[in-house]
């Protein structure tokens, strides 16, 4: 997906609707305006139906009164949208034109080329998705707002984000030199937001000793130690145990 795409959608951070090369957030109605239409985009592949949009939207509502303000929405999201977008009736959906970028759908297509190039040792072409995954989902879903659907994306993001994180730590070992000090940075929000995924241990460890922090890098695999043995009453893995004794013997 190009980012430069004269139709786009910014789910992520500031809600941002470029139809056609012209920017049309503005003209979204309402604050349940922007909500349905965020979720008809996360769900343009798999339509929902109208009681489902409802409940999306007026989850404490009762039935009756959820469809009929639906029904008003739906009208005067289609005169901002046009028939061509916001098209079905049962099954009402946002189809938006081939080659459209919508952030969230891109980041996981970068993503997937970063971790296919971290697989293959190519670092250099890892560099870019992976930030790119990265810049898009720490800006966050729909800051602000709250419903089941949005916590159930928020999930799915969270976890693309973690798995960028990665990404970026394993570029940064492998291109090394100054981009050492990008994997630490990615280790230490790993370890933060993921307290029990390793791999943030692991390359903050391999990052701080290829930066001739040996020591600091022990503690981590101290604090490591600790937390499994106290919350999970288990041992670091096999890999972490091999790093730790590689630090050790240094």
């Amino acid at each position: 997906m190009d980012p430069s795409a004269s139709t786009r959608v910014q789910l992520c951070g500031r809600l941002v609707v470029v139809l056609d090369g012209r920017r049309i957030e503005d003209e979204l109605p309402s604050r349940q305006g922007r909500m349905l239409f965020a979720y008809l985009v996360t769900r343009r592949h798999s339509p929902a139906t109208r009681s489902q949009l409802a409940d999306a939207i007026w989850p404490e509502t009762g039935a009756p009164v959820a469809e009929s303000s639906l029904k008003s929405l739906l009208s005067k999201l289609r005169r901002v949208l046009g028939p061509d977008v916001l098209v079905g009736r049962d099954e009402p959906r946002v189809e938006l034109p081939p080659g459209a970028y919508v952030d969230i759908e891109a980041a996981s297509e970068r993503l997937h080329e970063a971790e296919s190039a971290v697989a293959a040792g190519e670092w250099t072409r890892a560099w870019a998705p992976a930030r790119a995954a990265l810049h898009t989902t720490t800006r966050g879903f729909l800051p602000g707002r709250e419903a089941a659907w949005i916590d159930e994306v928020r999930r799915q993001l969270e976890e693309v984000r973690i798995r960028a994180l990665e990404c970026v730590a394993s570029v940064g070992l492998g291109i090394g030199g100054t981009e050492l000090a990008a994997t630490e940075r990615a280790a230490r929000t790993l370890v933060e937001i993921a307290p029990f995924r390793e791999s943030g241990y692991l390359h903050l460890m391999r990052s701080l000793a290829a930066q001739e922090n040996v020591a600091e890098a022990v503690r981590v695999h101290e604090r490591l130690r600790g937390l499994l043995r106290d919350e999970l009453g288990t041992t670091p893995s096999a890999s972490v145990r091999e790093l730790y004794q590689d630090l050790v013997r240094r």
